[in-house]
Order: C-alpha cells, then sequence, then structure tokens
C-alpha cells in the first residue's frame, strides 16, 4: 500500500534529511529552513495530544526515533486537538491557518481519529444499534481528511499514516468494572472504526499502524491497562512510548529508513 507512493516519498524525505550542511559553508538561515521542512505533523484528537498523561505524546517520539534512524534532525507538530471528532478536523484543514501551513510543509502526517465519533453515552448505553449510523461518517470524514492532505501537500509527496485504537472507549481494566456487556459493546465498535481506519488507508495508499495489536498483542487477547492512564481512556507514558514505537516502524518500513 505504501508501494510506489513510499518510494517517492522516500526519495523527497531522503534529499529534505540530506539538505543538512555538508560543511560549515551553509548559512545558519539556510541550515534552519532545511531543519524546519523534516517534520512530522500529527491530526487527531485527545490521543495525539497527550491528554491525561504528563509525558512526552507520540508525535514528538516518533520524530526522535526518525531522527535516530535516520541521524538528521526531525521535528514534530502537534496539531491535534483533545475532543475532536472527524468533523472537527475536516473543518481544520480548511479554516485553521496554521494547521494548513504545518500540514503543506509536512514530509510524515501522522492522524489519529473517529473515537470521538462513537463515544459511549448514557443515551444509547452498550447498545451497539445506536452508535452504527455515526459508522459511515467516520468513513466519509476521514476519507475527505486523507484527501484534504494530499491536495496540501500536492508540492511534494508526504506519506500518510492512519493510526487505530485499542479501544475506542475504556480499556482494560476499566472496561471491565463496567461489566461483560460494556466490554462487548466497546469491543465491536472498536472493531467497526478500526475496520474504517484500515480500509481507507489500503484504498488512498497510506500506512496503517495498528495500536489494537501494539497495545493488545497479535490475538488482541492482553490486557492493555498497564498502558493507560488512571482514567481508563487515555495512554500513560508508557502508553505513548508503544504508540510512538509501533508508528516508527511503520514509517521506517515505508520510507525504508
Amino acid at each position: 500500500m505504501a508501494g510506489v507512493g513510499g518510494r517517492h516519498v522516500l526519495a523527497s524525505l531522503t534529499a529534505l534529511l540530506a539538505l543538512g550542511c555538508a560543511a560549515a559553508a551553509c548559512s545558519d538561515a539556510s541550515s534552519a529552513s532545511s531543519v524546519q521542512r523534516q517534520s512530522v505533523v500529527a491530526l487527531g484528537d485527545s490521543v495525539p495530544r497527550g491528554t491525561h498523561c504528563a509525558c512526552r505524546p507520540y508525535p514528538p517520539l516518533t520524530a526522535d526515533d526518525l531522527t535516530a534512524a535516520s541521524g538528521k534532525t526531525v521535528t514534530a507538530t502537534n496539531d491535534s486537538v483533545a475532543g475532536y471528532t472527524t468533523a472537527d478536523v475536516v473543518r481544520q484543514l480548511r479554516s485553521n491557518v496554521k494547521a494548513i501551513g504545518d500540514v503543506r510543509r509536512a514530509d510524515v502526517v501522522e492522524i489519529e481519529i473517529g473515537a470521538n465519533d462513537v463515544s459511549y453515552t448514557g443515551g444509547c448505553g452498550t447498545r451497539v444499534a445506536c452508535y452504527a449510523p455515526h459508522v459511515p461518517v467516520v468513513r466519509k470524514n476521514l476519507a475527505a481528511i486523507v484527501a484534504r492532505v494530499h491536495t496540501l501537500t500536492a508540492g511534494h509527496k508526504a506519506l500518510v499514516v492512519l493510526l487505530d485504537y485499542w479501544s475506542v472507549w475504556l480499556g482494560g481494566r476499566y472496561a471491565a468494572a463496567k461489566g461483560q456487556a460494556y466490554v462487548a459493546a466497546a469491543e465491536e465498535m472498536t472493531d467497526r472504526v478500526n475496520s474504517v481506519i484500515k480500509s481507507t488507508a489500503a484504498k488512498s495508499g497510506s500506512s496503517y499502524v495498528d495500536l489494537r495489536a501494539a497495545f493488545k498483542g497479535p490475538n488482541y487477547s492482553y490486557d492493555e491497562t498497564h498502558y493507560l492512564s488512571s482514567d481508563g481512556d487515555h495512554p500513560n507514558a508508557a502508553g505513548h512510548r508503544r504508540i510512538a514505537s509501533a508508528a516508527g516502524a511503520v514509517i521506517k518500513k515505508a520510507l525504508r529508513l
């Protein structure tokens, strides 16, 4: 899926990384400009934002990983916003001047969004059918987000990376404490949202990061509590490191770093 597009992005990013001054002949201004163009930009909700974690969230950790792999400085810009839905990101990429500019200059764009579209509510409870109408909206908006990113980066090749969720509701023992009906509904809704994210990645030639596997193992059977903050919903520091590791592996493979 990252095939031809990945090779073009590799050439683009490699060229950008090679722009670092080979000798003292480069001016400070030129060097600073080069560093600016070597960037990871994050879009999405409270997970990439780092909510409920007094820690370095995964977007800058991903940039750290790429810096170590490439030997050149890669920076991160975090334009994610806690509480955002897919519709919010669509609007952000149409009207937020800063986010638009950041994406235009990006070499890698990490996107994690969709959980808030199907947030648990007391009105719906554990009735999956009550949340189901929101899933096609996630599909439509996520496709629009990816298309908009491609439009904004049309002047150069940028790698788009879609990350899914270990759970769109509470996870681990926090979900278990809500009862089996809650656990089953959370798993079903996570399946539905993650399927949209994965299929959108496939259709758009984007890279895909399976965070459910990263947190819960290949069969989704491990307890991910140790990766969660005390609210049971957001990653803790270990969780952000785990996400960065999974995302970094996918990105480095796509770019052949």
